[in-house]
């Protein structure tokens, strides 16, 4: 028998050591306008750094290449920069894209073509209808300032119409380049693009969210938690609902009626959202619950759907859900959660409230702005305000 375990164990020792290629990466093709420039790779494998030192790229013949070794089997993720997020490699047209992918089952060479790099474009990508409408806004909630940015339709300047409403979390990074951050770089959402391709037309309220990690989790956490026992998010959407709500209502042409009242978010804006829709639901009609991080809530959402005091309300309300199968967390407990099971479930145990539900799983989605771009499409063209 302890025979039989030894070998059963020297097989899965060299199984895992042959899950580990060597990854040959070479770039044919740079554009002439840097040409000479240093060129860095980045990815999960250096923590997704824009300027590694060990991650530059070395000239050959064949042009600048680098190899990856002890490359997991499975998903691939990389760009190229030249030493920073503004330096980021881009489309012809000068806008960033998804990470580079490849699905490695073996030591491999890549050829890659870089077709632009986005600094030699304009910084901002905002639509014209994209405006800073308060630069300091005072939040008497939290005692705090924010900046608030409108998105109005293209129309709205020579109608006299009335138009829905989004509001929205991370501000900064729903419109513009030049503004958003992130782990892999400063992709927008393109939600001034969605709506400008849209037949439909609504405003856009977006709040920034502060600067501080620690503070923005503590402003979207609502209920507190063992890693956070101070949250402030019950009084940032108060905040939204009896300050800037009524702001936006007396200054825009705005229906400012539940039906056509919505709001979005991600991530710890996507719980925010979810929380919104339950604690306020004579207020918000639409509410768009993108990767919400459900597995850092130590199960308050489900206790807070078990004691919903307006189910008539909330059968009124429509609920987009969206999640990723690659959205892999680790909980405070040490366990992992896929984010399509959490949207699952939560979504199920809200479905006998009689709400309307939409939920949507993007089998290869991961946690981040490319993702939440189609998915804040979808949302939106789901919408139906009427």
């Amino acid at each position: 028998m302890r025979r039989y375990f030894l070998i059963a164990f020297l097989f899965l020792a060299v199984t895992a050591v042959r899950a580990q290629y060597t990854v040959r990466i070479v770039v044919t093709a740079v554009p002439a306008s840097h040409n000479g420039d240093v060129l860095y790779i980045t990815g999960a494998f250096n923590r997704w750094s824009p300027a590694d030192p060990g991650s530059i790229l070395q000239k050959t013949d064949v042009g600048p290449e680098y190899t990856l070794t002890e490359v997991k089997e499975g998903l691939l993720e990389y760009k190229f920069t030249r030493g920073d997020w503004k330096t980021l490699e881009s489309t012809l047209d000068g806008r960033l894209v998804a990470p580079r992918r490849a699905i490695i089952h073996s030591d491999t060479t890549l050829y890659c073509k870089i077709e632009n790099w986005r600094d030699d474009f304009p910084e901002s990508t905002a639509s014209p209808r994209v405006k800073l409408w308060k630069d300091s806004m005072y939040i008497p909630q939290l005692g705090n300032y924010k900046r608030v940015w409108v998105y109005l339709p293209e129309d709205y300047g020579r109608s006299d119409k009335r138009y829905p409403v989004i509001y929205m979390h991370d501000g900064q990074d729903l419109f513009d380049e030049a503004t958003s951050q992130g782990r892999i770089g400063p992709l927008e959402w393109g939600v001034d693009e969605t709506i400008d391709s849209s037949k439909k037309a609504a405003i856009v309220v977006a709040v920034e969210h502060d600067h501080s990690k620690e503070r923005r989790i503590m402003e979207y956490y609502v209920r507190p938690n063992s890693a956070n026992p101070e949250v402030y998010g019950q009084a940032y959407l108060d905040f939204i609902v009896h300050t800037l709500k009524p702001a936006v209502d007396k200054e825009f042409r705005t229906q400012p009626d539940k039906a056509h009242t919505a709001m979005a978010g991600s991530s710890m804006g996507g719980l925010l959202t979810f929380y919104a829709g339950l604690l306020y639901p004579e207020t918000f009609g639409v509410l768009g619950v993108l990767s919400p991080s459900i597995w850092l809530d130590e199960q308050n959402i489900y206790k807070e759907i078990a004691t919903i005091k307006s189910p008539g309300e909330i059968k009124n309300q429509r609920y987009f859900f969206y999640g990723g199968g690659n959205e892999n967390r680790l909980k405070p407990d040490g366990s992992f959660v896929t984010m399509n099971e959490d949207v699952l479930r939560s979504s199920a145990e809200f479905q006998k409230y009689g709400a309307e539900i939409r939920v949507s799983v993007n089998p290869e989605g991961r946690h981040g702005a490319w993702y939440w771009r189609t998915a804040f499409a979808e949302f939106y063209h789901w919408i139906n305000f009427n």
